[in-house]
């Protein structure tokens, strides 16, 4: 797979606290010139990413990060304010206590209102998938698919572990065909971007990618 399809794919992230504003230009900057598909960058940054991209590279950020047990009204709010500063794409995460206690209702909820909220903005859903069971994996794809959001996508990469392969199939196996799939945390390798991408999966999430083609280049 050539390096140019496999950076189409990638979501170029910058999500740690210690992010700035010349690193989320320079974010920017590196993914205009390598046609990622996305910036991913913290909500406070978002004005500024659109205005750097200025429509030739979506930006996407996140709700509810990293937790995710913020109230579903908070994760809403951060949504629309994200959306009207010129977000492309939202990336939340699930509130994974709920799922553990089975409360899939109130899971299955709080994602159709942020899907409202999105409209026909992208709205990616994060399972976590480092905490989960291979029970609820597959629970979540069966909500995540009924919710109607975009995207099932693995991990944070600021909990226990990031994406594997397995978790890849198994999104394939479970998802419903309307739910496309994104690879995210720990993602080192561009041989393991390339397999992430033959198993199923639509976006990576990682900004090692864009690092080796900027040593490729050099």
């Amino acid at each position: 797979m050539e390096l140019t399809e496999i950076l189409r794919h990638v979501d170029h992230t910058l999500l740690k606290q210690t992010a700035t504003q010349d690193e989320i230009k320079a974010l920017c900057a590196d993914a205009v010139r390598f046609h990622t598909a996305s910036v991913c960058v913290p909500p406070c940054y978002v004005r500024l990413a659109a205005g750097q991209c200025a429509g030739i590279v979506k930006v996407c950020t996140v709700v509810g990060f990293p937790n995710g047990n913020n109230t579903p009204a908070a994760k809403v709010f951060e949504a629309r304010e994200a959306l009207a500063n010129g977000a492309d794409e939202i990336d939340t995460v699930i509130n994974v206590g709920w799922l553990k206690d089975k409360r899939y209702s109130d899971v299955l909820e709080e994602l159709k209102e942020l899907k409202a909220a999105c409209g026909d903005k992208v709205l990616k859903v994060i399972i976590e998938t480092c905490l989960l069971t291979e029970e609820e994996k597959i629970k979540m794809c069966e909500i995540v698919t009924a919710s109607g959001a975009d995207y099932i996508k693995t991990s944070t990469g600021f909990s226990t572990g990031g994406a594997t392969f397995a978790d890849v199939r198994l999104f394939r196996e479970h998802v419903g065909p309307g739910v496309k799939i994104k690879a995210a945390g720990g993602i080192q390798s561009l041989e393991d971007a390339e397999t992430f991408l033959q198993l199923g999966a639509d976006r990576l999430g990682t900004s090692r990618i864009v690092a080796l083609a900027k040593q490729a280049q050099a």
